[in-house]
């Protein structure tokens, strides 16, 4: 069961997660780049019938993938480690959870907006988004400390 945050500690997290996540967003990139070239790679070798491969080539490449990958979920786990959940690389999207009113709810936040100032249902994701209002932050509710 992840983590459940209040507000304010979800909102203190932002200055941690907000670098990871760009860096995660640049490795997904650089992630993509290589495994569209080592497919590309592995397209010509496909028509060549094999012919000639340039071995070293094809090894940098994976090897430019794999790294990428590993880093990239390196990030991820730094990120994931915090509680938060990635929902979104492509836009910056991070969950909190949290309770209201008994219920689980998520806090949501996406890269660029300077405060949590939304919550949506589990089920709802960020098409539900609603802004967070007094009756919200009277009644929600992270782990209690024990």
């Amino acid at each position: 069961m992840p983590r459940r945050f209040t507000l304010a500690e979800a909102q203190g997290l932002i200055p941690q997660v907000e670098p990871l996540l760009r860096q995660a967003i640049q490795l997904k990139h650089e992630y993509e780049e290589a495994a569209g070239a080592l497919r590309r790679f592995q397209e010509r070798l496909m028509m060549a019938g094999g012919v000639m491969v340039d071995r070293d080539r094809a090894l940098e490449i994976r090897q430019r993938s794999e790294g990428a990958a590993g880093r990239l979920k390196s990030v991820l786990d730094q990120v994931q480690e915090t509680g938060c959940l990635v929902k979104d690389l492509d836009i910056g999207l991070i969950d909190f959870m949290t309770s209201y009113r008994g219920v689980d709810v998520c806090l949501c936040w996406k890269l660029g907006e300077d405060a949590i100032e939304f919550w949506h249902g589990v089920e709802e994701g960020f098409r539900g988004r609603k802004p967070i209002d007094q009756d919200f932050l009277d009644h929600h509710e992270g782990d209690s400390a024990d």
